[in-house]
């Protein structure tokens, strides 16, 4: 009779095992060619026609990087079908994944080349994370023991809806605008195909990846809210392992997009803002502090940053001001929105400022964030920060969004809230485009 704590005793334990063994004989040999210097035999990606012995070794690296590729896959679809309710396994298979797919990505990238000081750091960095995880899923899938799980649904129109509704696209989109924004405002031009496509794309994936983290960590929360109610966690349509998994992947790869395709310090600001959000805010000030939305709006407010950083390598006074005016958007765009849902808000235990401090004051700090916002908008012609297309813009959209406020102001009722909270979303909106024709012009 087998003992119950027989080593990798389990089809998930040896797969990970076999993945772990096989991504650390990659660790080795991969560094012996980087000593000799035999990768410069083997130029080309994925496959080369090799230059002598060294030539061929390390094009055995490379097939050897291909069947690991295949273990580490195999290892992730099991955990994905047979572990999708495992909190622990599954997003440590993903996270193993993820990373091993990123590893990949430096090598490919650094084909022929010296690894600068930034990617030589990140590519250690990656591959202790990676033994970590490789080794954390074999010691927890030994000693956990998990029986499998009922199969997943088959990923058809609803689960993929599902999937795509963790990342709050119209959220994304919104973020996405000002992030490009702030790209074509920091380079006083329209910033190149290639660069706008990795940026765009890693800014999708770490905002998409905080959402899916942020209705992770709210998805009992989210029962308690009509608004929230349907979303796939809250609704039990996905596990939330699943949401777990999902969101660490993106937010993950996110990163190393960045950081291979645009710059370090818009990785490090992305990465930045994803740690705010879901840290800082979903995690701790969320549920502690009427101030939750004032704090946390620093998090939505750096996509500006990121975009002017991936344009220009560096950041700027202007810069700033970009954050400033999201900042500044946040909480009369979110306390609108929590007058019309002020009762979820209380029946779900979330301190928002009508649920503490009543409707009354709401409505004023409304009001007043927005003159704020609108005078901050103002004084940035004054002080040559942009020119009279956004003035002009700046002048009109103020008004039509200190109307709104007005009205929430002086008017009961959620109708002229609601109409403040849509509102508020196209100045955005329109403003930032206006930012961008002014700085073309």
């Amino acid at each position: 009779m087998k003992s119950r704590f027989a080593f990798a005793s389990s089809p998930l334990s040896r797969r990970a095992l076999y993945a772990l063994l096989a991504v650390l004989s990659l660790g080795f040999s991969g560094r012996a060619l980087a000593l000799s210097g035999a990768g410069r035999s083997c130029l080309g990606w994925p496959l080369c026609w090799p230059h002598g012995v060294s030539g061929w070794v390390a094009l055995l690296h490379r097939l050897a990087v291909g069947m690991t590729l295949l273990l580490v896959v195999a290892l992730v679809r099991l955990t994905w079908r047979a572990y999708r309710t495992h909190r622990l396994l599954l997003p440590l298979s993903t996270l193993a994944g993820t990373l091993f797919f990123a590893q990949v990505l430096v090598g490919a990238f650094q084909v022929g080349r010296d690894f600068p000081p930034f990617l030589l750091a990140l590519h250690t960095a990656t591959s202790v994370a990676l033994l970590l995880s490789l080794g954390g899923l074999v010691v927890a899938s030994w000693l956990l023991r998990p029986s499998p799980t009922d199969a997943p649904p088959p990923l058809d129109g609803q689960r993929a809806r599902d999937f795509l509704t963790l990342t709050k696209p119209l959220v994304t989109a919104l973020l996405l605008v000002t992030t490009y924004a702030g790209m074509v405002v920091g380079a006083r031009a329209w910033p190149s195909l290639s660069l706008s496509f990795w940026t765009l794309l890693g800014g999708f994936l770490a905002a998409g990846g905080s959402s899916a983290l942020n209705q992770y960590i709210d998805r009992d929360l989210d029962t308690h809210m009509q608004r929230t109610a349907k979303r796939p966690l809250a609704a039990r349509r996905m596990t939330p392992a699943e949401g777990l998994a999902f969101g660490l992947a993106l937010s993950v790869l996110s990163f190393y997009i960045f950081a291979f395709f645009v710059n370090p310090l818009a990785a490090f600001l992305s990465l930045a803002g994803t740690v705010y959000y879901v840290v800082i805010y979903s995690l701790w000030l969320k549920k502690a502090t009427v101030q939750n939305i004032v704090i946390g709006g620093g998090a939505g407010a750096i996509p500006p940053l990121v975009g002017w950083a991936a344009a220009t390598g560096r950041l700027d006074v202007p810069a700033l001001f970009l954050f400033a005016i999201v900042f500044l958007w946040t909480p009369p765009h979110f306390w609108a929105l929590a007058l019309v849902r002020r009762k979820d808000y209380a029946r779900a235990g979330v301190p928002m400022l009508p649920v503490v401090r009543g409707e009354a004051e709401t409505r004023r700090q409304i009001f007043l964030y927005t003159l704020e916002l609108v005078g901050l908008t103002l004084l940035m012609p004054l002080v040559k920060l942009a020119g009279s297309v956004f003035l002009i813009s700046a002048l009109v959209l103020g008004a039509w969004l200190l109307h709104a406020a007005w009205r929430v102001l002086r008017r009961d009722g959620n109708r002229v809230a609601w109409k403040m909270y849509r509102y508020s979303s196209m100045y955005l909106l329109f403003l930032f485009m206006a930012l961008v024709i002014d700085a073309l012009v």
